[in-house]
């Protein structure tokens, strides 16, 4: 009978402990979508550039972006919704003091979206966390709009980028984006974020671009100098195909915490790892009735083949496919170490595997401890180009 009352005693402890404890307005779902918090709610736009409160749209008619529509209205309409970042210059988008999480990140680029480098630095680091040009980032890395409906990422019409990556920080949050074109470009963004209490568990965010254009050896490698303690919880990859054929036989291989030769998981194909199946093909009838095979696009929370580009047989012969996968419900854990790197192989006569040379561009999404190890130099504007 005491043991009885002892464990409905505890038990009555941790439920109190549950319902007392403050809620901190991160680690949103539907299921505490009721609860209250004293988290702040604040969003940094080119309206109101420093997220305080009540400082929105007070630009002025002669300062403003959009002064020539808005001359007739005046200030508070509309006057100031976009910047404009000069070819050569870094703009900074946000600068915030915390502790908080940014909860939600929306914008539209012009211009060509691999020349433009989208920058994160947490608390007083002078290296990025995150360095990817901003098309990669949100999953456009061929330069043209297709629809994305993720979890983690959206694409809307006609070139909304989203994001919803959870991004805390203790002290302070800088965001840059350079322009890295001969063109102005013009940006509408907004970043959401929240000024609250952030666990001691809180590893910062992470992204890295890379790009082996063409591939050697048969293996590309999409990242290998992470160090520290973390966790992997995505890839986004835009493969060009310079052969004839299907191409995505690779494996992928996640060398962990010391493994040398062999890694730790090691997967059966690219279009398995990527949530699909057999070539990602499905057989249709034609208007003939006719059967016909062909690459089928989706886009789900967790995984996607989002953009198929046929060549056009004239200048755009190449084919080009988008897809991404996110580890949110299941994260790759590392405690000292992690290298990831896929196989460019195809199918050639005889049923023998063909070594590729693709064109594969890649960033790779991920959660750690500080410091982070530095990342490489960035490809040169040559190097990113699209051809």
């Amino acid at each position: 009978m005491r043991k009885l009352l002892l464990s409905l005693l505890f038990i009555s402890t941790i439920a109190s402990a549950q319902q007392t404890e403050k809620f901190n307005g991160l680690n949103m779902n539907m299921g505490n979508l009721y609860r209250l918090s004293d988290a702040k709610t604040r969003s940094i736009s080119p309206e109101n550039l420093t997220g305080e409160p009540g400082k929105g749209g007070m630009a002025t008619l002669e300062n403003g972006s959009a002064k020539n529509a808005a001359r007739e209205l005046g200030q508070g309409w509309k006057v100031n919704p976009f910047v404009v970042i000069k070819p050569g210059e870094t703009f900074t988008l946000a600068e915030i003091t915390g502790p908080g999480a940014i909860q939600h990140i929306w914008m539209t680029p012009t211009g060509n979206w691999r020349y433009s480098i989208i920058r994160f630095y947490w608390d007083d680091e002078t290296e990025p966390s995150v360095e990817v040009p901003v098309g990669d980032f949100f999953g456009a890395g061929w330069g043209s709009y297709s629809h994305m409906n993720s979890l983690a990422v959206t694409i809307n019409p006609g070139s909304a980028f989203n994001c919803y990556w959870v991004m805390p920080f203790r002290k302070k949050c800088k965001i840059t984006m350079t322009n890295m074109n001969t063109e102005n470009m013009s940006l509408y963004y907004q970043v959401d974020y929240t000024l609250t209490t952030v666990p001691d568990d809180a590893a910062y965010f992470h992204a890295q671009f890379r790009r082996s254009n063409k591939v050697k050896d048969g293996v590309c490698t999409l990242i290998d100098s992470i160090k520290g303690k973390g966790h992997y919880v995505g890839t986004y990859m835009a493969w060009g195909v310079h052969n004839n054929g299907w191409w995505g036989e690779g494996e992928i291989k996640f060398y962990m915490d010391g493994d040398t030769k062999f890694p730790t998981i090691n997967g059966t194909g690219t279009e398995d790892y990527f949530c699909g199946s057999y070539d990602f093909d499905t057989r249709k009838k034609n208007a003939a009735g006719v059967d016909v095979v062909d690459y089928t696009e989706f886009s789900t929370a967790y995984a996607g083949l989002h953009q198929v580009i046929d060549g056009d047989g004239h200048y755009n012969v190449m084919q080009r496919f988008g897809m991404y996968r996110w580890h949110i419900m299941d994260p790759i854990r590392f405690e000292k170490n992690l290298k990831i790197t896929i196989q460019d192989l195809g199918w050639r006569s005889g049923g023998r595997y063909l070594v590729q040379a693709s064109d594969i561009s890649s960033v790779i999404f991920w959660y750690q401890a500080e410091p982070h190890n530095t990342f490489p130099k960035l490809p040169s504007k040559n190097e990113l180009e699209i051809n």
